[in-house]
């Protein structure tokens, strides 16, 4: 008799969603699903409104990396301008983005998963969480609190606030840098350098202990998406849009705002986020499957950029088969935490940039285009906007592909493949429950603009027979 196992909420998320696990008769997972079961909108509601308006409001996307949006949408209304942005201005919106990938990266590594990797995946719930880690490691915790906040400072000296800035805008940003705030910044890094070498060197010890982990959390072959530089280097903000294969081939190397050439997204009854795959290969059977972030962006780009970060990188590189990409997505954790290095070199070398505190920051112009397409990468992944505008430039049509939904495939065969390594029987304990949860942190998705870093939520898991009477029960609050 098949059975059915719901795990609701899924918890150190952002947003909510449930996971469901179906039994066969043997006890043995045969299939899984990640449900995100919240709808929000925002392509429909959008309709009507002015691009200009845009960034303020796609910023309010999420809470977590408002940036993203931010730079997406700017981006794509100045194609709609039709404008070439000041120099003094792509700088400064580059350097507001390192700022997001510093202090997202920090939160998802800190406060979502370091609670599972070090205070251990089936240890107390109570206490496996952000202040669980603050007692066994303050030091740790404070790290990631202060390298979060190098981070956030940055975008508050930009933006006027560190949420929401109302600060990028089609043709520019609004405000130049003042060369006092921008000595701030340069203050504040070499303490945020110091803490992401003791982080690299936190995580790399921690591999042989999570070596079953490595084995089985999300460890397949895939395609992977990201933006490089025309020179192949990696990139969050421009560049072209590259898919490689499992074997390391290049399959898409092109504009970005060409993807509907190479993407396209199919839809489930189960879930309200959508299945972006790749055309060529089609959706079936997870042919198309691709994964996008930090652990995409690393196996797309043929160098990082910066000297640091290079080192890594070749470090990370000798965890996949000789000359192919690094397929487990335990390497996510580590992938971010370079991301996070090659950020803060890239901000010590544009602080030193003349042209960073230059007064002219924004081009202006009305309507030349009738439709805009703005693709950079936010700190889950790549992420497209694309906006059709009448020649008042109200919008008509709206298409957001977020970088959470082209990782929802390989989310499920992550659950999935966690589930069939460790559950058996109709009974589950809360730890390897866990274990699944831990798989979609991986991704570290962005579900809507809430972050639960402690892990109260409550949580209902069922055994159901196939006519729906309940077998089993657990829950926690």
């Amino acid at each position: 008799m098949s059975r059915t196992v719901t795990i609701d909420p899924v918890t150190r998320i952002e947003g909510h969603a449930k996971i469901t696990l179906q039994l066969d008769d043997h006890g043995q997972v045969a299939d899984a699903r990640f449900h995100v079961t919240e709808f929000r909108g925002f392509e429909k509601f959008c309709i009507g409104r002015s691009f200009w308006e845009m960034p303020g409001i796609t910023a309010r996307v999420c809470g977590i990396c408002p940036v993203s949006h931010l730079m997406a949408s700017a981006k794509a209304g100045d194609a709609i301008l039709g404008v070439r942005i000041p120099p003094a201005a792509a700088k400064l919106r580059r350097l507001m983005n390192w700022g997001q990938i510093v202090q997202s990266h920090a939160l998802s590594f800190f406060h979502l998963s370091a609670p599972d990797i070090l205070l251990g995946m089936e240890s107390d719930p109570t206490s496996r969480n952000i202040m669980g880690l603050i007692q066994q490691y303050p030091e740790i915790a404070r790290n990631g609190i202060r390298l979060r906040q190098f981070g956030q400072d940055i975008i508050r000296i930009l933006g006027g606030r560190s949420i929401h800035p109302a600060w990028t805008i089609p043709g520019g940003v609004r405000e130049p840098l003042d060369p006092a705030d921008r000595d701030q910044i340069k203050r504040t890094l070499p303490e945020a350098m110091d803490i992401i070498e003791l982080a690299l060197d936190l995580l790399k010890d921690s591999f042989d202990d999570h070596s079953a982990e490595v084995e089985h959390y999300g460890n397949f072959p895939s395609l992977y998406m990201g933006l490089v530089t025309p020179d192949g280097g990696l990139e969050h903000y421009d560049g072209m849009l590259r898919i490689m294969d499992s074997e390391g081939r290049l399959v898409v190397d092109q504009p970005p705002e060409r993807y509907r050439e190479v993407i396209a997204e199919a839809v489930e009854p189960w879930s309200y986020l959508k299945f972006p795959y790749c055309k060529e290969f089609g959706y079936a059977n997870y042919a198309g499957m691709y994964r996008v972030g930090p652990l995409a962006r690393l196996n797309v780009c043929d160098f990082a950029g910066t000297p640091l970060a290079d080192r890594e990188l070749r470090q990370f590189r000798r965890l996949g088969e000789r000359g192919k990409p690094v397929t487990g997505s335990f390497y996510y954790h580590y992938a971010r935490l370079i991301e996070i290095l090659f950020a803060l070199e890239k901000i010590e070398e544009v602080l030193e940039d003349p042209d960073l505190t230059s007064d002219h920051v924004r081009s202006k112009a009305s309507v030349n285009q009738e439709i805009g397409v703005g693709v950079s990468e936010a700190p889950r992944g790549t992420l497209f906007h694309e906006y059709h505008v009448d020649d008042d430039g109200i919008l008509k049509e709206v298409n957001l592909i977020i970088a959470t939904g082209q990782n929802n495939m390989a989310m499920n065969r992550t659950v999935k493949q966690i589930a069939q390594a460790y559950i058996t029987g109709d009974k589950l304990s809360e730890g390897l429950l866990n274990r699944i949860e831990h798989g979609v942190r991986l991704f570290d998705p962005c579900l809507s603009c809430s972050t639960h870093a402690v892990g109260h939520m409550p949580l209902q898991v069922q055994l159901l027979s196939p006519d729906g009477t309940l077998i089993d029960e657990r829950s926690r609050t």
